[in-house]
């Protein structure tokens, strides 16, 4: 139940943020890549999902990544998604903060966009650094090199090991840091630093709504909790605030 409570807090609000983890895009049908869902030829993520693996075994991780794509090409935005790219449009500043590479909520009309862990659908030359996006299923070589020298192109993901972009970090608690109202949703909210970001909007006096199918470590400390998916409960808060 949509509280009227929590639909004053959203028509007084200039500044929204939505914190976003591997729980919204489930719904989409990817799933979190992690223990037994990321088991492929017998390897686990934690295993793939570094420099190291990539190191010893470009066309290993490569494969990987490749058949990642394809069930992540395949997936659609959910509601969740949707109403969320609706927002952009109504709030005037509106950010989206997502711990998910599948690019998803760009798919949806997201815009204002800040993805901390980097996103599958980019490369990036392991020699220029340089950031392309490359949206072939299948991978036309694997592993893929730069057109530009040569060089062994690699997934711009941030991998176990790998710190996170510190201009992302600083923008995410900038706009954390001024939000009235920051929905959390579908993260364990145990990975830092995204797991931090709420409590920012918090300490400045701001709300915090968590959705969420199960409760979560940071469940005590939320204004308003919603247990249930993304997709339902999203439109739901939209038709109570927009009806």
């Amino acid at each position: 139940m949509v509280s009227e409570e929590l639909i004053n807090f959203l028509r007084k609000a200039k500044k929204v943020s939505v914190l976003t983890g591997a729980g919204i895009s489930a719904e989409s049908g990817i799933p979190t890549f992690r223990g037994e869902d990321g088991l492929w030829k017998k390897y686990r993520a934690e295993e793939l999902a570094t420099p190291q693996a990539f190191a010893k075994d470009p066309v290993l991780v490569w494969e990987w990544y490749n058949w990642r794509r394809e069930i992540i090409g395949k997936a659609k935005p959910n509601m969740g998604h949707i109403t969320i790219a609706k927002w952009e449009k109504i709030f005037p500043s509106f950010w989206v903060i997502t711990q998910n590479i599948d690019g998803l909520h760009r798919l949806a009309g997201s815009k204002n966009i800040i993805e901390l862990h980097g996103n599958i659908w980019k490369v990036r030359c392991t020699r220029e650094e340089i950031v392309m996006e490359n949206r072939d299923v299948p991978l036309k070589e694997i592993p893929p090199k730069c057109e530009n020298c040569g060089a062994l192109l690699r997934p711009h993901v941030v991998w176990f090991g790998e710190s996170l972009s510190i201009e992302d970090i600083e923008m995410a608690e900038e706009i954390s840091n001024s939000s009235d109202v920051m929905f959390v949703v579908g993260t364990s909210s145990v990975v830092y630093p995204a797991a931090s970001l709420p409590f920012l909007t918090k300490r400045r006096g701001g709300i915090v709504v968590e959705i969420n199918i199960s409760e979560t470590t940071l469940t005590p400390y939320a204004d308003f909790f919603f247990k249930g998916k993304a997709g339902e409960i999203l439109p739901e808060i939209d038709s109570r605030l927009n009806g």
